[in-house]
């Protein structure tokens, strides 16, 4: 199989395929003997910090989003072992791959500051007032003893 240029992540920006490394390991679970002794997991190694498809301010944005999914040298690890075969798991790792870091790098949306209507504000009061009343009118009633 031929290797691919790149893992494309959105329209515009490719991680080329050299700075990400496969590993295969031995799959643990279910499956009997057949999974205890074929490297069918895989391992997506990724490096951020060293990555040059990826801008400043790219960089930045994996940074902060992905704080958790990184390691102190700025390496992104992600395991894939839910198929038997090791090209369908490195498959779905490589899809996981790009959806996390697509997710990651979609731009902070800016929020509009707004201000509740006045008629809103009244209506809400207004219920307010009907429900006090309503409250009110279930108590003991006084002076009918």
């Amino acid at each position: 199989m031929p290797e691919a240029p790149g893992i494309r992540v959105g329209p515009r920006l490719v991680i080329p395929s050299h700075e990400v490394s496969f590993r295969a390991t031995r799959a643990g679970g279910p499956g009997g003997q057949h999974v205890n002794t074929s490297s069918t997991r895989v391992e997506l190694w990724w490096n951020a910090e060293t990555s040059g498809a990826l801008s400043e301010l790219q960089r930045g944005l994996v940074r902060a989003r992905l704080a958790g999914r990184l390691d102190g040298e700025g390496w992104l690890r992600l395991v894939e072992s839910g198929s038997r075969s090791q090209l369908r798991n490195r498959e779905a790792v490589t899809g996981r791959f790009a959806d996390v870091l697509a997710a990651a790098l979609v731009p902070i949306k800016v929020r509009k500051p707004t201000r509740v209507p006045k008629a809103q504000k009244i209506r809400r009061l207004e219920s307010k007032k009907t429900r006090s009343t309503v409250k009110k009118l279930r108590g003991r009633v006084r002076g009918d003893e």
